[in-house]
């Protein structure tokens, strides 16, 4: 259901690519944001303050996948006061789901995140999948922006 495009955004690449908030460039944060906002404000209706201020300050980090015309699959890393990580924002295009692209995005983000406490907010069909980086759910459900989500942490790396 997203908007797609037929002018290339970023060069096609089968892996993530990590770029700081201050290091971004115009056309690569162009096709973060159609991404973005093609998957939260129009496939899930919801509409909200996309643009929070955050993509563009040094100690974020945008890691995405990019395709052929856009960005395939996306996640920032933020870290809030007090050192915590938070992960956000994780999405990935309709043409590309089903191939482990997210999933490449959280193993990348964690190994750049080390053992550092690491949170994130994820909508609740998703707990299953955040579960395997090592999540765990605390506190009960909230609406965010009209969709139901939980709290999840990653207190500790998990141990092989």
């Amino acid at each position: 259901m997203g908007v797609s495009t037929d002018t290339p955004i970023i060069e096609t690449t089968s892996f993530p690519l990590s770029v700081a908030g201050d290091e971004i460039t115009a056309a690569q944060l162009h096709g973060i944001l159609r991404l973005r906002v093609d998957v939260f404000v129009v496939e899930q209706e919801c509409a909200y303050h996309e643009i929070d201020g955050r993509d563009l300050l040094p100690g974020t980090r945008h890691l995405w996948v990019g395709g052929s015309v856009a960005v395939d699959s996306y996640l920032r890393v933020l870290q809030d006061a007090g050192g915590t990580f938070r992960i956000g924002r994780v999405c990935t295009a309709v043409r590309s789901r089903g191939k482990g692209l997210a999933g490449r995005l959280m193993e990348t983000a964690l190994a750049g995140i080390g053992d550092a406490p690491c949170v994130l907010d994820a909508q609740t069909y998703a707990t299953d999948f955040y579960a395997k980086y090592g999540f765990v759910v605390e506190g009960e459900e909230f609406m965010e922006d009209g969709i139901p989500h939980l709290t999840m942490w990653r207190r500790e790396a998990p141990r092989p």
